[in-house]
């Protein structure tokens, strides 16, 4: 379901990208009078509205239409994409002083990555939550090994004592939370569950039985101020597998907050400096969302496919990150090396509050719709 829905985004969002580009494509002679608006037309498209002169008719063209609607970038793409990557500052300039036909807009470069990168994480997995198993040290693990044995311990003493106690509910919710954290801590020794299955059906040790038993147990506090949101979120998180599914739908249906969060954070850097309007900073923004969606997407997908780019991932996250946003900022703005450094600083410092927020309200708005 989540395939299919992620399919159907990323082809909505290709069709919107194509409604906000101008009209482009191949037509055949001018016919005298567009079929659209009636107006005499002297070329292959009309001067009035922009519609093809020649009417295409053919099956073999619908599907064209099709293709063009969901990959609406022609040419302008390869123009697009090396200078977003190799030089986003020009690129974010020459878009802002009106040197646009050669370049697909941000906006619609926007759309269509973004639901284009939670299509891929539908099929790669990366939005799933994972039980860390970091190997460990020698001396690391004999201490899991014995905090595992004393947990074990513990989980025997508790059901011994609780034999035959009434109103076992709330005993067998501790019990399942105490057994789902031994699950943990015997994958990350690499060791077989001791517990093969549960009454609920989720897999002991998963994140899903992590999530519902801390919910049932009322370890994990939801508290938004109101107490009918707060009730509505825990029952949900009850089922892990629903709550991350409407998540996932809600992040990617929301995605344009992004924007709307980041350009008062950018607008901050430029306070005392004339010259720069918030359009110049949301172009900024909507081609720098663009760069990190696709960084994403391409950690998402060659990451299970090849075992080493775990580490070329890494280092493009951790310095690939901060010299585009440092050569975004130096060019789109015309600053010097220390303005643009300084900035980059801030920068990523406001991505993370900006992030956060934007996960809070998708957290919010998907638990609660």
């Amino acid at each position: 379901m989540v395939d299919i829905d992620a399919a159907g985004g990323a082809a909505s969002a290709g069709i919107l990208a194509g409604a906000i580009e101008r009209p482009t494509g191949h037509a055949g002679d001018a016919e005298g009078n567009c079929t659209d608006c009636g107006q005499p037309v002297d070329g292959r498209f009309c001067a009035n509205c922009g519609q093809p002169t020649h009417v295409h008719r053919s099956l073999l063209h619908l599907g064209e239409e099709m293709l063009h609607g969901v990959l609406h970038f022609d040419a302008r793409i390869w123009r697009t994409l090396p200078l977003l990557a190799i030089n986003p500052g020009r690129l974010t300039r020459e878009w802002v002083q009106g040197r646009r036909t050669r370049y697909v807009s941000p906006l619609a470069m926007f759309l269509f990555t973004v639901f284009l990168m939670f299509f891929a994480f539908s099929f790669t997995g990366g939005l799933e939550p994972t039980v860390n198993t970091t190997p460990m040290t020698p001396a690391a693990r004999a201490e899991a090994i014995k905090d595992l044995e004393e947990a074990r311990a513990e989980l025997a003493a508790a059901r011994e004592a609780a034999a035959g106690t009434p109103g076992a509910a709330g005993l067998e919710i501790g019990e399942r939370a105490q057994e789902n954290a031994i699950s943990v801590m015997e994958a990350q020794l690499g060791q077989t569950p001791s517990v093969a299955a549960r009454p609920d059906g989720l897999t002991p040790g998963s994140w899903q039985a992590q999530v519902h038993d801390n919910a049932a147990s009322g370890h994990l506090k939801v508290n938004l101020g109101n107490e009918a949101l707060n009730k509505k979120i825990t029952k949900k998180l009850l089922n892990p597998d629903l709550a991350l599914y409407k998540i996932q739908q809600t992040a990617y249906k929301f995605s344009f907050l992004l924007i709307p969060i980041s350009i008062p954070f950018v607008a901050l850097l430029f306070l005392w400096r004339r010259g720069f309007t918030l359009y110049d900073h949301g172009v900024f923004v909507l081609y720098s969302l663009t760069a990190m969606s696709i960084l994403a997407m391409f950690i998402s997908i060659l990451g299970p496919l090849w075992s080493g780019f775990a580490v070329v991932g890494s280092l493009l996250v951790t310095f690939g990150v901060p010299v585009h946003m440092f050569a975004q900022l130096k060019g789109a703005y015309g600053l010097s090396w220390f303005s643009a450094a300084w900035r980059t600083l801030f920068l990523l410092l406001f991505c993370i509050f900006a992030f956060t927020l934007f996960l809070l309200a998708i957290i919010a708005l998907g638990l609660t719709g």
